[in-house]
Parts: structure tokens; sequence; C-alpha cells
């Protein structure tokens, strides 16, 4: 199978710069510089179908299409690389194993985009992660592939490394954008967008890690060959996967977009830990509702997913067996939301505690029969936040309440946690 992401990868130990280069690393960025134009470049990530591997699933390409050609002074591109999302590790995996293909990425989508400084913002605790992008950063500038004049083109661009506080709002663009200003990182009222007004009121584009990382493969070997990696028409390119919970193995792998939940927990996992059946998954981080073993054949996908209630977010499946509770489940997720509103918006900041406290009621016997229709209420009422935090977190809640409502009702008939 092709990899893209991981080609590049050594056991145990991070990729050298001269072996990236010699397995054709910054290929990509000669091409771009001596070939294309910046609208060429951004025209075949548009082309290749690459979509936003943070969790929204945005074109990527179309993204940077928003930013007007014509506004003066400065424009920026942020990498977020702050990855809070409960489940979530892939990115570190990425640049704890090569962190030049972000750097070229990075690079290519500066020279799309007419962007002169970039930033990686970086989770404060990944430090294996930032030691090798601040040690790849210097290697690319001695090479001449990062500062002025690039490769003696009339294109510069620098690229600075930010450790962040380690917050999980900052994940939302614009409070990631509040936060790299110094400060306090609540999120900003939409419109004017980023790609109009954004960090220091230029024009700015914040995308994820992974996808940064598949611009030099897009550039390098066509669109087409990027579309065309995926396991169905829907997908498009290779996808990292992280997997935790209860399966034998628990891996990030690199696959094809399109793959089925089954053949990922039967492959790379190794399946189910011995002794256990599937119960559940949640598909694509803490923010996404569970999906159940009649949902193990869907190939995962942005938009197949979405068809069967959920979302394929940031792609970290968390896996459930039969005998645990759910509710139990439910309600870890829903204290870690909690505890990471910013507070700006009633709904968010009053309305999680209240969900929190419902379900802690459940689990302990203690809850009644209109606690099911509160909780109902709540998923519905926590959609129309500032942001994407509160609706994110009533994911998991909505699936639960969709596919389990009967282990909620067993907590409440049974005045007590029926998996203890």
């Amino acid at each position: 199978m092709e990899q893209v992401l991981f080609r590049h990868n050594r056991p145990g130990r991070v990729v050298t710069f001269k072996e990236y280069c010699d397995e054709g690393g910054f290929n990509a960025l000669r091409k771009a510089i001596s070939e294309m134009t910046p609208n060429e470049v951004q025209q075949a990530v548009i082309d290749s179908g690459l979509r936003g591997r943070g969790g929204a699933g945005f074109s990527t390409g179309r993204k940077w299409s928003f930013v007007p050609r014509d506004l003066p002074g400065p424009r920026w591109l942020i990498c977020n690389c702050d990855e809070m999302e409960p489940g979530t590790y892939k990115d570190r995996v990425l640049l704890e194993h090569n962190p030049y293909s972000l750097i070229e990425g990075v690079t290519l989508a500066c020279y799309a985009l007419g962007v002169r400084h970039a930033f990686i913002f970086i989770r404060r605790g990944y430090e294996k992660a930032a030691n090798n992008l601040a040690q790849g950063l210097i290697e690319a500038k001695e090479a001449g592939l990062l500062g002025k004049r690039i490769l003696a083109s009339e294109f510069s661009v620098d690229i600075d490394l930010h450790l962040s506080a380690g917050r999980y709002i900052c994940g939302e663009e614009t409070a990631l954008i509040n936060a790299l200003e110094g400060k306090r990182p609540n999120p900003r009222s939409k419109p004017p967008f980023p790609a109009t007004k954004g960090l220091w009121g230029g024009p700015t584009v914040v995308n994820n890690v992974e996808t940064l990382a598949n611009v030099p493969a897009i550039i390098a070997k066509g669109p087409g060959w990027f579309k065309g990696l995926a396991r169905n028409a829907e997908g498009a390119g290779m996808k990292l996967f992280c997997v935790s919970g209860a399966v034998k193995n628990r891996v990030c792998v690199e696959l094809p977009t399109g793959t089925t939940l089954r053949e990922i927990i039967d492959g790379p996992c190794g399946g189910m830990k011995p002794g256990t059946k599937f119960k559940a998954c949640i598909p694509g981080g803490a923010s996404t509702q569970f999906l159940t073993p009649e949902h193990l054949d869907v190939p995962m996908d942005y938009d197949t997913v979405a068809k069967v209630g959920s979302r394929l977010g940031s792609g970290a499946i968390i896996v459930f067996e039969e005998g645990c509770c759910l509710v139990a489940a439910t309600l870890n997720l829903i204290t870690f939301f909690a505890r990471e509103s910013c507070g700006w918006c009633t709904p968010c900041r009053e309305g999680l505690p209240f969900v929190k406290e419902v379900l802690t009621r459940i689990e302990a016997g203690a809850g009644e029969e209109r606690d099911i229709e509160i909780l109902r209420e709540h998923v519905k009422y926590l959609n129309y936040t500032f942001c994407a935090l509160a609706p994110g977190a009533m994911a998991p809640l909505d699936g639960l309440l969709r596919h389990f409502e009967a282990e909620l009702r067993e907590h409440i008939v049974q005045r007590k946690c029926p998996f203890k």
C-alpha cells in the first residue's frame, strides 16, 4: 500500500533532513517555484479533493481561495498543532517521526497564498515534536528552502514555532488567533472571517498539521494521483487513523480514505481485545457521535460517515466493548468539555456543567425519567452557541440518546449503573 505521510518514517527515530531530501523531499517546493504559479498550486489542491484533516473536513483549496488577492498589508498562515481532542494523537505521531513534510507543506501553502510569515502553533506538551520542528526549520533555512529568496527565486517566507499554553478552545481558529496575539483565547464573532480579517487584522488561513503535510505529495505527483488513492469515489487521498480503547493493538496508521471501520479494527488493530466484542465507537475524536455494530462496514470518509449520523472528524477512533457503560463514557467526555469551555457564551458556560450534573445523577442511580428529555433538549439548545465547542460536546450525548437510550433508562429504572 502506497504511503504519503508515513513513507519517510524510520522505526524508533525521526527521519533526518538528508534522508527526507534523498527520498524526494522538497522536490514539490522546487517544482512549484520553478514551474507553477501560486494560483496553479492552489488549483491543484482544490482538484485533489484534499479536505481539512483537523475535524471540519472543509475543502482545503477552497478555504485558501477565500483570501482576497487585492487587500494591502501582510497576510498570514497558521498551522494548528494544538491537538487537544481526547483520543487524537495523529499529528504528534507524524511530527515525532517526520517534521519535514509539514515544513514543506507550510512553505507551499505560503507560496500559493502570497504569505511571507507563517506560524506553527503547537501544544506545549509536545516537546519531542516541537524539538523536531525547531531543528527542521533551522536545517531548511540553512539549505535555502526557507527565509529570503528561496531557491534563488523572488519568494521569501519565514516560519515561527509558537508553543501554546494548551487549551482545547485553541482548536477553534479565531480563539487560536487571539491566543497567538497574546489575548485571552475566546472565539471571535464571524463575520468578518479570518480569510479577510484574522491575525493582527490581516487575511489569515488556519490549517491542520495533517492537512498541510499532504500538500507536497499533491504538488509532486498531481491531484489526480492523490484523489485516486482513496478506496471510494467520495474520498480523496490517505487518512491518518489513531485508534484507542478496547482493541488488541492501539495504533496510528495511514490508510486510504474510504477504508471501512471493520477493516481498520480487524487489520492494523489486530481485532478486539481477547474475550471482548465490539459495542460502539467514536469515529472522529471526542466531539463525534457513536457508531454501532451496524456501522462496521461504513467507509470512513467524510460524506459517508456524515450520512450515518456522525463525523469523520480527526479520524481518532475510540472503541468500546460490550460490558462498557456508555453513560459513564459520555459523562467522562462531557466532564472534559465542561472544563475546557472558555466561558464566553452562556449556553456553553452554563449548559455543559448542567449536562454533566444530570449525567452524574443518572450514573449514580439517582436519575429520573424526565432527565432523558432534559438531555435531549440540551442536545438541541447547545447547538446555538458562539463557537463549535458546545455542539461538538453534544455529539456523543446525541449518539448516546439515539443508539443507547435503553441503557440510560436501565440506569434510571434499576437505580444504579447496570455495568458495575
